[in-house]
């Protein structure tokens, strides 16, 4: 049977079935994989095992955060955030974090 998940997206997943199935970085497991200069992102959703190529300031971007941030993972994610726009400002991740805080992801 032929797959339809790219060959970054299968090595993503291979490199994480290591550690227990998800990505992980001196223990801390990593939801945000960016591509393309933050214009896209893969996203690790650790509730279903799942990987989603997503383009950052699309709906469903929104939506597969909120899931996430509805099992608890929010405060690790806005950290990761704000980590990839330390490191790379020129990517507009904070943009991407003020579109998700304006849609009421983060909140309780």
């Amino acid at each position: 049977m032929a797959s339809n998940t790219s060959k970054t997206a299968r090595a993503s997943v291979r490199a994480g079935q290591g550690t227990g199935g998800a990505l992980s970085v001196l223990g801390e497991y990593k939801y945000l994989i960016p591509l393309a200069n933050g214009r896209f992102a893969y996203v690790r959703n650790l509730t279903n095992g799942k990987t989603a190529h997503l383009r950052t300031d699309s709906d469903a971007f929104v939506e597969e955060i909120r899931i996430l941030s509805a099992a608890g993972h929010g405060s690790k994610i806005r950290t990761e955030l704000n980590s990839l726009h330390s490191t790379n400002p020129e990517h507009g991740w904070d943009t991407t974090e003020k579109r998700l805080v304006d849609a009421g992801v983060f909140e309780g």
